[in-house]
């Protein structure tokens, strides 16, 4: 029956015509483009229903309300299976590329509507949202071991060996950060206070492992197949995967999201697997590392570095070239300048060349041999030898060639504003994209927008430029946008002012920390009112400082809007709602109180 005004809600009886019809175009019978659409659907024998808007007299307010549903006000809007399609040239396009039949064959043909390969984040979000959504769906995941064998449950390296271990043994380093200020502050603590990693690692385990159930439980609400199995394309509709018992399945599905992520990376160089860790070790180990070698200068070597170090253990960094590749330069050499303040060792610029045992035991001892620029030789002894120099997308060995997804050299794949790769029913999502921020809440989003898209009536896309987050060293950086040098490169320096200032956190005074290691800096664009393009802040509870100007930066905030925000005294964040002093000015922004 024909929605009239003021019958229940247009958005809502829009949905149920796309719902109950297989293929639902709204049309006007004036419009030539709806009628090759129609001749299109008749000529492949389609069943249709067909709503014409001038033939109804609230057919202006239905236009508005697919206008909000869709993005697309035009005629015809169509939709095929549940999906918004979109206008004449879309569907035309869809026929050629054999999609319309691909949709219309969608929980007839295939075991699922959709298989995630993955149970990352990422993974798990498309999963959740499209069975959400009504659809059927298998999500394959498995953990291949570690050189020195180990593994973990569901949840992907965020939640097993990345993110979450990382910011609890990032809260256990600031705790004993709190018990050297507290002295200062009047409480009477023994001279001597020891860490114990055991203690520290068991209750994180024990919290990694809820978090695992907690999702195995969410997928079976949700009424996901779950299957611990490696699964592998056979061709583009079918997967085979093989279990740890060895046991193989094949499944088939319309859809595929990609979610499987990344591993690190070891040096070709003797001794690295064999002697060597990386971080996905270090979370569950059963010992104290010890002496501690970081290999790399990225965020993961870094934080790993810094937490270690607050535990009371001996820590070096062995730095190729830059600290902090990707994030902004200035900020990268103000994080080393604190942990070096703070007694961690760099090595810089300097590579490693081979790895010998020297004593067994838990922790062992190793001799690393390394090699400076400048061709001198570097030698140490080390308990623990970690390396950080980086991920490779877990893409080289799950058959994408024969179905034909396009990889990059590196194994990243290559996917467009709407993570399609460049076969028609697979999708790609999280650290594995090329060009893509490799952050948890980036492939969340990614993964329930994109569901949302091939099930649901959304079009919202993921926005891939203002993405808040922080890196958890001893000094934490938070960060939204532009890099400063990013930014330059971009739109030029002439484009640009750049606010900036040092300043003291409040808690820092009576504790006697360095007075000018905290920083925080504005980019903003000239030409746009000063549109905050850039924003960057070191010092504490950066995360949680930097989440709220997210909201603000998506929504277009310029100097003036910062300026005219009244802050909060005594905090850090409050620094951004009086920052006057440029980098073109060349004025100091050392501080010396509060």
């Amino acid at each position: 029956m024909p929605p009239t005004p003021g019958s229940g809600g247009l958005k809502e009886t829009i949905s149920d015509y796309v719902s109950n019809n297989k293929v639902m175009v709204f049309s006007k019978t004036t419009c030539p483009f709806c009628t090759k659409v129609k001749e299109l659907f008749k000529s492949l024998n389609v069943s249709f229903q067909v709503l014409e808007l001038d033939q109804q007299a609230n057919g202006s307010e239905i236009q508005n309300a697919l206008l909000e549903i869709t993005g697309q006000r035009t005629v015809p809007n169509v939709f095929v299976a549940g999906q918004h399609l979109g206008g004449c040239d879309d569907t035309l396009k869809a026929h050629k590329e054999g999609r319309i039949q691909q949709m219309l064959n969608m929980g007839t043909s295939y075991d699922y509507d959709l298989i995630v390969i993955g149970g990352g984040s990422g993974g798990l979000a498309a999963s959740k949202e499209a069975a959400g959504l009504g659809k059927k769906v298998a999500v394959f995941d498995f953990v291949k071991p570690t050189p020195i064998g180990t593994t973990w449950g569901l949840g992907g390296t965020c939640v097993n060996v990345g993110c979450i271990p990382k910011k609890l043994m990032h809260q256990a380093a600031l705790l004993g950060h709190g018990l050297t200020d507290a002295g200062k502050f009047g409480w009477e603590v023994p001279e001597k206070v020891q860490h114990n990693w055991t203690t520290m690692k068991d209750a994180i385990q024990d919290h990694i492992g809820s978090l695992n159930w907690g999702y195995r439980v969410q997928l079976r609400d949700k009424k996901v197949d779950y299957h611990n199995a490696y699964a592998e394309f056979l061709d583009e509709h079918t997967v085979k995967a093989v279990n740890k018992k060895g046991q193989e399945i094949k499944k088939t599905a319309n859809h595929f999201v990609l979610a499987m992520g990344e591993r690190p990376r070891y040096p070709d160089i003797p001794g690295a697997k064999e002697y060597g860790i990386t971080s996905d070790d270090l979370f569950s180990l059963p010992y104290c590392p010890g002496k501690t070698l970081l290999v790399g200068a990225s965020y993961v070597s870094l934080e790993c570095g810094g937490f270690l170090h607050a535990m009371g253990l001996n820590v070096t960094i062995m730095v190729r070239s830059i600290l902090l590749r990707g994030f902004d330069q200035q900020i990268a050499e103000k994080i080393g300048d604190f942990m070096e303040l703070e007694g961690v060792k760099f090595i810089r610029p300097c590579v490693p060349t081979k790895i010998e045992k020297l004593e067994d035991g838990q922790p062992g001892k190793y001799r690393v041999t390394g090699k400076y620029d400048d061709g001198m030789e570097f030698t140490d002894e080390f308990n623990t030898v970690i390396f950080a120099i980086g991920r490779d997308p877990c893409t080289s060995t799950i058959g994408l060639e024969k179905v034909g997804v396009k990889t990059n050299k590196n194994g990243f794949i290559p996917v467009d504003e709407e993570e399609n790769t460049n076969v028609t029913n697979i999708y790609a999502i999280g650290d594995i994209c090329e060009g893509k921020p490799e952050l948890t809440p980036v492939a969340i989003q990614a993964g329930r927008l994109l569901a949302n898209r091939l099930y649901g009536l959304g079009k919202e896309r993921t926005d891939y430029i203002n993405v808040p987050t922080t890196v958890f060293t001893p000094l934490e950086y938070g960060c939204i946008g532009y890099a400063e040098e990013d930014a330059i490169k971009k739109f030029g320096e002439d484009k640009l002012e750049v606010y900036h200032t040092n300043f003291w956190p409040l808690e820092w005074t009576v504790a006697k920390r360095p007075e000018n290691s905290c920083y925080a800096k504005l980019i903003c664009l000239i030409p746009e009112k000063e549109k905050v393009i850039g924003f960057h802040v070191l010092g504490p509870n950066a995360g949680e400082i930097t989440q709220g100007y997210a909201v603000a930066m998506r929504l277009g905030a310029t100097k003036a809007d910062f300026d005219a925000t009244i802050g909060i005294h005594p905090t850090c964040t409050e620094t951004f709602t009086t920052m006057n002093v440029t980098k073109r000015s060349g004025m100091d922004t050392q501080q010396a109180g509060c």
